[in-house]
């Protein structure tokens, strides 16, 4: 009985009170420990099929209801139940209250891990990181959620379910590119936008009047009069929030469609931030419910076996392959989060001179969780690296750098090793893999004459001579043009502003007729 009495639990098994005691131990780790500020938690306990639809919906607890849905749902069950893929053992959602699901089947230990993981180290980096304080609203999200999906479900019932069907797919086919990918537009408050939406059909049901259609509008100015620079600045151009530009000024889109492309484009913006910092986001939760873990094990709250069994499904999540194995892929964010979170920690607690010469502003400080905090709230995955990724860790990894470019050199050369200039050209080529200058597409709206021919005309800004893929380029801009509803035309051009490629497509007859 004394070897047990400070036991969170016996065996694999548990109950809600015992999921009780392991949160609160968690939180005390977590506070007291690791000085982390997090949102209140709420822990949801799920089977397996719960956890397929919300992979479905994006992890959502609520959501709209759309065939994709279904379909990745049913293709995620066929791998799932045919054995070749496996579950995450939990899913986290940036609200307050931090959401946190949890499977039924996982072990004592397994909710021990994920509460740590996502209850705690998420949540801490979702309430405490810029990029999440700059573009998202925690507080407001589950309720601008149940708004969108009671307004789709009624405009499925007033418009057709075809209708809202075919504005949806249209829209999704443009959510990544209905975002704001830099700081300058003020932040929603989604708890409003309800509101907001409400006042906004109330306006045009009080001013419309039927008789306005028979007014005479008089001459229209020509093309001449109204010039290409004063058009484009009346307009906003260029515009890279291609779902903003359609919701304010698409000629024939009706007032529901409007408000379906700002509810499709407030959730791409709600889930921007996560894609820039995979690699910080993951790898502090690693970092998080790893030091908890073993404080736990520290203070006799778990046994060595349950320790080993953490360990186990640690190992597998940080597991690197190496670059001539089948199973690699590039680098796991896990296995790069968590070993550059250890190294930051080594070189705050004991530097050696290498460290000293790169790192001079935190390497012997001491105070390593007050260093860590403070990476957590001020970078992205490309600053991160760019800054933190030290030599030492490069040398355990194994990184090298491979130059491909044949206007510069046939076949394939090594282009950094391990010296000076290596390790930096190796951080650099590697930080640029996760800048959203390069890896996200730059496509904007530059022109558009809407006293003339309507055809909207947008451009690519190609990096390093990656053009887009042909068949995508052709199906997404088929449903750009639906929206539109006149010709649209995209060129793709390079720094220089000579077009390489140019992409066009005029608006279906059902698209135009809905």
């Amino acid at each position: 009985m004394n070897d047990t009495a400070g036991r969170l639990y016996q065996g694999a098994d548990w109950d809600f009170q015992t999921l009780q005691r392991i949160h609160d131990a968690c939180e005390d780790v977590a506070k007291s420990d690791l000085g982390l500020d997090t949102y209140p938690n709420q822990i949801e306990v799920i089977t397996a099929e719960q956890m397929l639809d919300a992979y479905s919906s994006v992890g959502m607890p609520l959501f709209y209801k759309h065939w994709s849905f279904g379909k990745q749902f049913a293709h995620q069950e066929t791998f799932y139940r045919k054995g070749l893929m496996g579950l995450a053992y939990e899913i986290v959602i940036n609200s307050s209250p931090c959401i946190s699901y949890l499977m039924e089947e996982n072990t004592a230990t397994m909710q021990t891990l994920v509460i740590a993981h996502a209850a705690f180290g998420h949540n801490h980096f979702f309430k405490n990181n810029y990029l999440f304080k700059q573009w998202t609203d925690a507080d407001g999200i589950l309720d601008y959620l149940d708004f969108a999906k009671r307004y789709i479900t009624q405009c499925e019932e007033r418009h057709g379910h075809i209708a809202v069907e075919r504005t949806l797919d249209a829209a999704h086919a443009l959510m990544s590119h209905g975002v704001y990918r830099y700081p300058g537009k003020k932040k929603l408050n989604l708890r409003d936008e309800e509101k907001r939406a409400k006042e906004r059909r109330s306006h045009e049901e009080s001013v419309f009047n039927d008789l306005w259609r028979t007014v005479p509008t008089g001459p229209h100015k020509s093309v001449s009069e109204l010039s290409a620079e004063r058009r484009i600045a009346m307009l906003g151009l260029p515009q890279e929030n291609i779902l903003y530009f359609l919701e304010k000024s698409a000629p024939r889109l009706q007032p529901w469609q409007r408000e379906l492309l700002r509810i499709v484009r407030h959730i791409a913006q709600y889930f921007y931030p996560q894609g820039q910092t995979k690699v910080m986001n993951e790898g502090t939760a690693t970092y998080v419910h790893y030091r908890i873990m073993t404080r736990l094990l520290e203070k006799g709250c778990i046994t060595d076996g349950n320790f080993l069994e953490f360990l186990q499904s640690h190992t597998n999540v940080v597991f690197q392959p190496d670059f001539d194995d089948p199973r690699f892929s590039g680098f796991n964010p896990y296995a790069l989060g968590f070993a550059m979170m250890q190294d930051i920690e080594r070189i705050v607690t004991d530097p050696d001179d290498e460290d000293r010469a790169w790192f001079p502003d935190i390497a012997g400080r001491g105070d390593v969780m007050g260093v860590l905090r403070d990476i957590w709230a001020n970078y992205r995955d490309e600053s991160f690296v760019s800054q933190f990724l030290s030599p030492r860790l490069m040398r355990h990894m194994r990184m090298f750098h491979l130059h491909d470019d044949p206007a510069e050199t046939e076949g394939i050369r090594v282009g950094a090793i391990h010296n000076e200039q290596g390790y930096r050209r190796i951080r650099r080529q590697l930080a640029r893999q996760y800048d959203v200058g390069v890896v996200d597409a730059n496509i904007e709206v530059v022109d558009v004459d809407l006293a003339g021919d309507r055809r909207l005309l947008l451009r690519h800004t190609v990096v390093n001579g990656a053009l887009l893929n042909e068949i995508d380029v052709k199906r997404v801009v088929q449903h750009l043009a639906n929206l539109w509803s006149y010709d649209v035309s995209l060129s793709e051009v390079d720094s220089s502003g000579h077009v390489l490629k140019e992409h066009a497509a005029s608006p279906h007859v059902a698209a135009i007729a809905a």
